[in-house]
């Protein structure tokens, strides 16, 4: 009984070192392979990162649009929902050097519960905002 126990024990302990041993040769070949690709990477797979990255923190893209028509609110951004379906938001605390017309933006906002300056959009307080691309 106890020689079937240590021989039990025994074939874990070499399995499980063999396993370490090809994980150690697997993390330093993936490392290789990315520290090469990463290197060739475009512009565009940069982006991509950037985005999920600004998605997991919270953030949401938008991009500013302006107004001056009649009761209309002066600048707005507008988020996309899904592919096809957007919706406007009034950002009361916009920063002057972010009011610029097709400017693409990361925000994390606050709705606020008080009257629409406009029809078309919901008024909201940035809590941060960061220049998209």
């Amino acid at each position: 009984m106890i020689l079937k126990t240590a021989f039990a024990i025994f074939s874990t302990l070499i399995l499980s070192c063999g396993t370490a041993e090809k994980q150690k040769q697997t993390n330093t070949t993936s490392q290789t392979t990315s520290e090469t690709t990463s290197t060739t990477v475009t512009t565009t797979n940069n982006e991509i990162m950037n985005s999920q990255k600004m998605k997991a923190a919270g953030y949401k893209l938008g991009t500013i649009e302006y107004s001056d028509r009649e009761g209309d609110c002066p600048y707005t951004i507008k988020m996309m929902s899904d592919a096809k379906e957007f919706y406007y938001l009034d950002p009361t605390n916009l920063e002057e050097n972010y009011k610029k017309d097709g400017q693409k933006v990361w925000i994390k906002f606050n709705g606020l519960r008080r009257m629409n300056r406009c029809e078309k959009a919901n008024p909201v307080e940035l809590v941060d905002i960061k220049k998209g691309k």
